[in-house]
């Protein structure tokens, strides 16, 4: 029996390279046909991202989902589609409200050859092939939702300033990482998000999830 295969990418805050590591993945694997989904929460009709107003907030303060259609590269479902993606959806939510947006996604899903999400909450409703989180020492800001399903996580891609970077480490203040001990780790030097070792290990969870046995006659 011939199934979907799932991977999620999550990462503990915003603008550590988790759209850079779908798109990679997705260019790295094109033979899997991806369908690609980004899930953005927002609050209060403004972004959690440095306050400001931004385009996440859907007209209902709700949620929605849009197909994206355009291959400028521009936006980050627009890199998903060059890379290579079959289709490509962008889904906002008011915080809070992912569930009332799951049938609709799981009805994207069902129609999909294999789909990779970037987003880490989808995990309260969906049971991955492959959850990998990005982690970048120099970013201070934890969210709750990465804490929250740390554990579950198959393997970190860490970010590893290059030489002679100005990037500084930051402290992780109350943040247990516990969770993912004895998880492979996969260094990555950005603009460098994908390695051969993330796709060779990816190529292998996603090949062994998408065949099972089917029962006897």
């Amino acid at each position: 029996m011939k199934t979907m295969a799932i991977v999620v990418i999550g990462g503990h805050s915003r603008s550590v390279g988790k759209t850079s590591v779908v798109a990679g993945l997705i260019a790295a694997l094109p033979a899997y046909d991806w369908t690609a989904l980004k899930i953005t929460q927002y609050g209060h009709g403004v972004c959690s991202l440095n306050g400001e107003s931004c385009h996440c907030a859907t007209d209902d303060h709700s949620w929605a989902i849009s197909e994206e259609k355009d291959r400028s590269g521009e936006s980050d479902t627009s890199r998903f589609l060059v890379a290579g993606a079959v289709r490509a959806w962008w889904v906002r939510t008011e915080q809070g409200r992912l569930a009332e947006a799951i049938p609709t996604i799981r009805r994207k899903l069902a129609e999909s050859e294999n789909i990779i999400l970037e987003s880490n909450s989808i995990l309260k409703f969906v049971r991955p092939d492959l959850y990998l989180t990005v982690l970048d020492p120099a970013t201070a800001d934890f969210k709750r939702s990465a804490q929250e399903f740390l554990d579950q996580a198959d393997a970190v891609i860490l970010h590893i300033p290059r030489k002679n970077s100005n990037s500084t480490k930051a402290a992780w203040m109350g943040i247990s990482l516990k969770p993912i001990a004895g998880r492979p780790i996969f260094e990555i030097h950005p603009p460098e998000y994908v390695t051969p070792e993330i796709v060779d290990f990816v190529r292998s969870r996603v090949s062994a999830s998408r065949i099972r046995v089917g029962p006897k006659a």
